[in-house]
């Protein structure tokens, strides 16, 4: 199966609707100049643009996997919707996202994934896990299973949280790359994924390396110049891709990591 990256729409916000304070980032639900609704990510939130990033890479990954992820799309936030708003904390978050952010394609009417009522296959459930450990997302968990069902069918939401590595980029990134994830012990799917030495062969030849640096080639450089540790932009992408390179090369040692952490589950 080949992928094609897509090209990113951009829309700009016309309506600011609420603020989701599920999230850690505090997101909002916005409507959008070409009428539809999107959950918006802030660059002027607590934790900057790398949730935006991670959400970019995270997202784009999983749809070259085959899964249903919502469409991604960059979304332009003029300046003067953070003088409109009444809710101080919602205002100055607006007035720091002025530019572009991340916006995600609005499900209306989707329910949170519950797997006592939907039953996710070993195959489904192995290639999940497999992404979620190369990504490094930590909230793919009971309390926090960022999945959706919409119409009948299993989406994947909400990667913010993952590729943590680069809040302290303190070794290069091929070492960090190494490190165990044992937070894969608490993955939601991990007992149902049966299945990880077939989803290991079959993702791994899906997740080329010109698939990651096509994907890391479409963040935009003004979230990497914020609290850029590189010389450049381009270095910053390098190394994200020297990264997501890393942990692919040695996909069979954290698969076996995720083998053992669910047998030490059960």
């Amino acid at each position: 199966m080949s992928y094609t990256i897509p090209q990113l729409r951009t829309v700009n916000v016309d309506r600011y609707i609420l603020p989701l304070r599920e999230g850690g980032s505090m997101p909002g639900l916005v409507e959008a100049d070409d009428g539809f609704k999107y959950v918006v990510k802030f660059h002027g939130a607590g934790q900057g643009p790398k949730v935006l990033i991670s959400e970019l890479i995270g997202g784009e990954l999983a749809r070259a996997l085959g899964f249903k992820v919502p469409e991604i799309v960059f979304v332009t936030l003029d300046k003067s919707f953070g003088r409109i708003e009444q809710d101080e904390e919602i205002q100055d978050q607006l007035k720091a996202s002025a530019g572009l952010n991340l916006g995600l394609s609005y499900l209306s009417g989707s329910i949170t994934f519950d797997p006592n009522v939907t039953v996710v296959s070993p195959e489904i459930a192995s290639r999940i896990v497999w992404l979620d450990w190369l990504i490094t997302n930590p909230d793919r968990t009971a309390r926090n299973p960022n999945m959706l069902t919409w119409y009948k069918e299993l989406w994947l939401i909400d990667h913010g949280a993952a590729l943590y590595f680069h809040y302290n980029w303190d070794k290069p990134p091929a070492q960090l790359a190494l490190k165990p994830f044992g937070r894969i012990k608490d993955h939601l799917l991990l007992q149902q994924a049966t299945l990880l030495d077939e989803a290991n062969q079959y993702c791994s030849n899906l997740i080329t390396g010109e698939l990651i640096h096509d994907i890391v080639s479409m963040i935009p450089d003004e979230w990497l110049l914020i609290d850029n540790p590189f010389e450049s932009t381009d270095d910053h992408r390098k190394a994200y891709e020297q990264y997501l390179l890393a942990r692919l090369q040695n996909s069979m040692t954290f698969v076996n990591e995720a083998k053992h952490a669910g047998e030490t589950n059960i």
